[in-house]
């Protein structure tokens, strides 16, 4: 019970920290530069057609009058409207481009989790020997390397010289999806793989010195079992942290890399939503890439209890 109670307060915890990014996302948008009722109405329009438009949206309002009508708003799934094109619903928009978003981030973040604490692991195994310098120096090129560097790199090599992947996302895709994400998503998960891996080696290291690890070893322990049961499972805590606050990385590396290769996620629609300043759009992206960060960090949460009984005793 007292776990189901402390995973409760951590989804609370969720929920108020999403309500304080809409809070100052809204004061960021009313603040801002511009009105909102020009957009909408053009520079053509009469003075009573701008004030009858600025009163259908509710702007002649005080300023928290407007926030709580855009939260009730917001909890029946209305998010506002573009003001540009053709006016499109936030809603819609989201619901077209976070798909894009959210399967290229846990595609990298899955490759980054995997490789890094392999490699990590494997380096921590082979500490100060040639594998394991070889993994830091690359480890090291990943994170000192941006997204805005590797991915032409990438492109130049794989799309133009190999003609291998294609160089950027199409309307009508004339290969499988795999080959379209997998540049972004390799590019993307580069520097969450290189953290990973030299926190898992660091981690590694310091639970193969430990005295269980001694004992396991003179009780004929087998090597693998040694590694996977005994050290991984001690060390991955401080990695599956890591994986929660590595994700917001990816959310922010994602406009880049989207940007770079015109995926149509919600980090391209964002960077789209700034130039144009369409305040409902930037609303509602950063509303939905701030949720998916909670949303994460939320179940890293909610797996620590399970992989370490230490945490969950505590809890209980």
């Amino acid at each position: 019970m007292q776990l189901i109670k402390a995973l409760s307060l951590r989804l609370l915890f969720g929920v108020v920290s999403l309500l304080i990014i809409s809070f100052v996302t809204f004061i960021a948008s009313a603040v801002a530069k511009g009105d909102p009722a020009t957009y909408v109405a053009g520079e053509k329009a009469t003075k009573e057609q701008y004030l009858r438009i600025r009163h259908q949206m509710g702007l002649d309002q005080p300023l928290m009058t407007r926030y709580g009508i855009y939260l009730e708003n917001m909890a029946h799934g209305d998010f506002g409207t573009s003001y540009q094109g053709i006016h499109e619903p936030v809603a819609d928009v989201l619901k077209r481009t976070v798909p894009m978003t959210a399967k290229i981030a846990f595609l990298a973040i899955g490759l980054a989790s995997f490789m890094g604490i392999t490699l990590g692991t494997l380096a921590a195994i082979r500490e100060n020997r040639g594998l394991d310098r070889s993994i830091l120096t690359v480890s090291t090129l990943g994170v000192t390397l941006p997204n805005f560097v590797l991915a032409p790199i990438l492109v130049y090599i794989f799309a133009v010289k190999l003609d291998k992947l294609p160089v950027g996302w199409e309307v009508q895709l004339r290969g499988p999806e795999w080959m379209y994400l997998l540049l972004p998503v390799v590019v993307l998960s580069l520097r969450p793989t290189a953290m990973l891996t030299r926190l898992t080696r660091a981690s590694m290291v310091e639970t193969l010195r430990q005295e269980f690890i001694r004992t396991a070893i003179a009780k004929g322990v087998p090597p693998f079992r040694l590694i996977t049961k005994y050290a991984l499972r001690n060390a991955i805590l401080p990695v599956v942290t890591t994986i929660g606050t590595t994700f917001g990385f990816l959310l922010t590396g994602s406009f880049v890399v989207e940007r770079f290769f015109i995926m149509p996620g919600i980090g391209s629609k964002t960077i789209e939503a700034i130039l144009s300043n369409d305040l409902p759009v930037i609303q509602g992206c950063v509303l939905a890439t701030g949720a998916m960060f909670i949303g994460v960090n939320t179940v890293v949460d909610m797996m620590l209890p399970i992989l370490d009984p230490r945490i969950r005793e505590a809890q209980v």
